[in-house]
């Protein structure tokens, strides 16, 4: 799927798309330079994002503490060095929800490149459709920040892709290029995972 990953890893993502589908695959160029979070993170080579089918329909979404006013999001976690997508995946959905859920559909694979990364991705999101089956609601890991959830119809999305492409607009001190480049990262899964639901 990218050369650029390790053989292992293009292994199981081939093992992945035989199970829950094919996802839909897509190279983002983000035209900067600003490695901020999670650009920044050497733990990590990218993150599994975690589209949580409610029992009612609904997606979860969550805001940390130090994100900008109603900047709610499709929950992320990072894949650390050597672990493998599903096993970052079934840790991620534990410390950041506290539910169980069972994995529907491969969604999307995106691979970011910026223009200190040139050609070779600099970092990957892998999503996934997963529908909750038990567990009460609530982050595990303190660390994660989380302020609050909010439940949305998958109609939704592209709105939240939009909010999180406008954030640049909403600032107008220093902080306006910091969340506009995070802003045009975070709302590019959103409008993928949206065209696949």
């Amino acid at each position: 799927m990218f050369p650029y990953l390790p053989q292992a890893t293009r292994d199981e993502l081939t093992e992945l798309a035989q199970r829950y589908g094919e996802p839909l695959v897509r190279i983002v160029d983000l035209n900067t330079t600003n490695q901020f979070d999670p650009l920044n993170k050497s733990d990590r080579y990218g993150e599994v994002c975690m589209v949580i089918r409610r029992p009612n329909g609904r997606l979860l979404t969550m805001k940390k503490i130090h994100y900008p006013p109603k900047a709610y999001r499709l929950l992320t976690g990072g894949i650390n060095h050597g672990e493998s997508i599903f096993a970052a995946l079934q840790r991620e959905v534990h410390e950041e929800t506290g539910l169980q859920a069972e994995v529907e559909r491969f969604l999307a694979v995106v691979a970011y490149r910026t223009t200190s990364t040139g050609k070779v991705p600099g970092f990957y999101t892998f999503a996934f459709l997963l529908n909750e089956v038990d567990g009460t609601l609530g982050a595990i890991d303190e660390a994660e920040q989380v302020e609050a959830f909010q439940e949305v119809l998958p109609a939704q999305l592209p709105a939240l892709a939009d909010y999180l492409e406008q954030l640049k607009v909403l600032y107008s001190d220093e902080r306006a290029d910091h969340w506009g480049e995070w802003g045009q990262f975070r709302a590019v899964i959103h409008r993928l995972v949206s065209e696949m639901l």
